[in-house]
């Protein structure tokens, strides 16, 4: 994984470099898809600032870009449009580096006790939880710290439906369906689902509501 950009000092880890530096922790988050369903789950990571911390930003970086693996011929989905959900490759994410520098966003190597399995983004994925899970990139390979606010692949695929936010809001509906109640699927899969309602931030209003002072997240979702 390559970091990058507005950085003092840009460097380059594999994953060995990844697990060994950073102490693990288990964190056990709120999982909010924009689809209106969500979860708990166990994930096992470090803290995004203490790596971005190590590369050093410059005065000049706002934003954060993450890139996933580029790899068709081991991934069919970015190869065939059709399969990969009609999105372009390679998938691309983005948040305001006061968002990357918070400390419940993480960078996730292990899911409910185990090293993260190819479909959930191994070797090494985002979690965001106070957003919903697109903003979520999985195996990622590059993060570059920008001046500008870079593209993200739902945003550039559906702009009226997906925000650069993404913050998860009961009060700002989806085009197509209402964000006010969620599907919670509990412990016992599919067979244990509850429909409850949406939790402004996905219940983390209280750590993370402060760097939305002012912004008018109706227009800014």
């Amino acid at each position: 994984m390559k970091i990058s950009g507005e950085v003092a000092k840009p460097f380059t880890l594999d994953y060995d470099d990844l697990t060994h530096r950073f102490p693990l922790e288990e964190r056990i988050y709120r999982m909010r898809c924009v689809e209106a369903w969500s979860m708990v789950v166990p994930w096992i990571g470090f803290p995004l600032y203490k790596l971005l911390a190590q590369a050093q930003p410059t005065s000049h970086a706002k934003y954060v870009a993450f890139e996933t693996l580029y790899a068709p011929d081991d991934m069919p989905g970015q190869k065939d449009r059709f399969i990969g959900g009609g999105l372009k490759y390679p998938y691309v994410e983005g948040l305001r580096l006061d968002e990357a520098m918070h400390p419940l966003t993480l960078m996730t190597v292990g899911v409910y006790g185990k090293a993260l399995p190819p479909q959930n983004g191994a070797p090494i994925r985002l979690i965001v939880p106070w957003k919903y899970g697109f903003k979520g990139i999985k195996s990622v390979v590059s993060i570059k710290l920008t001046r500008e606010r870079p593209p993200t692949t739902w945003n550039l695929s559906a702009p009226n439906e997906y925000g650069f936010y993404a913050n998860v809001n009961p009060h700002v509906d989806h085009p197509r369906w209402s964000q006010a109640t969620e599907r919670f699927i509990g412990s016992g899969g599919i067979l244990d689902v509850q429909r409850q309602p949406t939790l402004l931030f996905n219940g983390y209003a209280n750590e993370v509501a402060s760097l939305y002072r002012g912004l008018n997240l109706r227009e800014n979702f």
